[in-house]
């Protein structure tokens, strides 16, 4: 119940001092110039204690958004992998330093929404504003903190991150390696001075592995015998197993007859714990491959659309890809149109005749 204390001064100015107590909750006051703000405030202390809300928003009041991205920062990420908590770091820093001075109570949808907007106009460091996607990532960063406050900390009743719009995203990129194109880039690597870039693009061609996951292939996850690597640390943090078959499977049966003593990497640089710098030895074979806009992670979507068009449904490619939803594997399902025509045809053959 609310107890108000009248109170005068000895200039002769009246508050009203506030004292709401209920069992089980620390007592709770407030003062106020006026009788009718001290009624209004005690009605809603009392309903708002009931309710499970009122603590929650006396700490959305005194934290602020430093403090919680600090503590973020500092007890949740340490449980991804690496590169996750850098990439995460980052983008939560950018937000610490546009809006981290408020109070949590102060961090309002509309207030995101003008740092969404500045994020996706803001020029970087390498002259061009940030794609939609990226700006989702930014949000995504920010979301997953602001949540973790909501259900783990007590320290907000609603992640205000929630009625925020998010940027659409463009469909993605697909560009694949004609057969001409590909003949031309396999010969310009086998040419190459580099002893490792043929290898390097046949793994990714065949198994649509990311630049960084082969890159960072060690023998200790190579399995020559039932063709296979397993990769420990990747994008989306799960293990995968990647089969090697065929082709790039007798690449790495070569290699490991001449492969290095002191280094357990299947591409060093010569420092032995490092990988060899790519970037060189791929653009002059791109070059001299004439090859137009092609990049390197264009091999893995190679490698997806060559899945797509030989009858790999889209989950198949997800998997072999690495993806935990088929939302970034639908971009080939136009590739694979004439392989659920036959699907269908089958089907309607079986039940018709």
């Amino acid at each position: 119940m609310a107890n108000i204390e009248k109170r005068v001064s000895t200039d002769g100015s009246i508050t009203y001092r506030v004292k709401v107590r209920l069992k089980g909750f620390p007592s709770q006051t407030a003062t106020f110039e006026r009788l009718t703000d001290a009624k209004k405030w005690a009605q809603q202390t009392e309903v708002a204690i009931r309710e499970g809300r009122h603590f929650k928003m006396t700490e959305a009041k005194r934290r602020t958004l430093s403090e919680l991205i600090d503590r973020y920062i500092k007890t949740n990420l340490p449980k991804k992998n690496p590169k996750a908590i850098r990439e995460q770091t980052s983008k939560l820093t950018w937000w610490k330093d546009e809006i981290g001075c408020h109070a949590l109570i102060d961090v309002t949808p509309a207030m995101i929404a003008q740092c969404r907007d500045k994020l996706g106009n803001e020029i970087t460091k390498r002259h061009s504003a940030r794609a939609p996607a990226t700006v989702n990532r930014y949000i995504a960063a920010l979301s997953v903190a602001f949540t973790t406050a909501v259900k783990e900390w007590g320290w907000l009743d609603d992640n205000p991150m929630l009625k925020i719009v998010k940027p659409k995203e463009s469909r993605g990129r697909v560009r694949f390696l004609e057969d001409s194109e590909r003949a031309r880039l396999l010969q310009a690597c086998q040419e190459s001075s580099n002893p490792y870039i043929y290898t390097v693009v046949v793994l990714a061609l065949s198994t649509g592995m990311r630049q960084g996951e082969i890159m960072g292939l060690t023998w200790d996850v190579i399995d020559l015998t039932q063709g296979k690597a397993v990769l420990h640390e990747t994008k989306n943090g799960e293990r995968r197993a990647v089969a090697i078959t065929g082709h790039a499977l007798d690449l790495l049966k070569q290699l490991a007859k001449v492969r290095r003593i002191d280094s357990n990497l299947l591409f060093p640089a010569k420092v032995p714990t490092k990988p060899m710098d790519l970037r060189k030895p791929w653009e002059t074979a791109v070059l001299k491959a004439e090859l137009n806009d092609f990049k390197f992670h264009d091999l893995r979507h190679s490698a997806a659309s060559y899945l797509a068009m030989n009858g790999a449904s889209l989950a198949e490619i997800a998997e072999v890809l690495g993806h935990k939803t088929l939302q970034m594997v639908k971009r080939y399902a136009h590739l694979s149109e004439g392989h659920t025509a036959r699907v269908v045809a089958s089907m309607n053959n079986k039940i018709f005749g």
